[in-house]
């Protein structure tokens, strides 16, 4: 069943330009006290990283990342209420390298309070 009402992820949206930005860490201000996260990282081969837990763990995160490299591009995305779903593709200099599934959820302060992202370079859906 589709929900006609839904709109794109704005915030999703939002957060993937910040972090391709100049000013990656600018995130930070957008989550909740009780924010948590898992970015499960999949580099292809059964190799993966779990980016797991709390602010910190989004701060070992951005440390890690090859800022400047890779870029994060929609494909598709729709909010459900409190809840933003956006299904993306990571490119490096223009190729795609990566899909990606992120969900979210933003609580009534307008702040970042659960993110759940994975990422593998073993399928596309372009």
């Amino acid at each position: 069943m589709t929900d006609t009402s839904t709109t794109a992820a704005p915030f999703l949206t939002a957060w993937f330009e910040i972090l391709d930005g100049d000013e990656p860490s600018r995130i930070l201000d957008l989550i909740s006290d009780d924010f948590t996260l898992s970015i499960l990282f999949s580099t292809g081969d059964g190799n993966a990283t779990d980016f797991a837990g709390d602010r910190a763990a989004l701060v070992g995160y951005l440390e890690q990342r090859e800022r400047g490299t890779r870029t994060h591009h929609r494909l598709s995305a729709t909010t459900l209420g409190q809840d933003e779903l956006f299904l993306g593709e990571v490119r490096r200099a223009g190729v795609p390298e990566a899909s990606f599934v992120a969900a979210g959820r933003v609580n009534d302060e307008g702040r970042l309070q659960r993110l759940l992202i994975g990422r593998s370079s073993e399928i596309r859906f372009t």
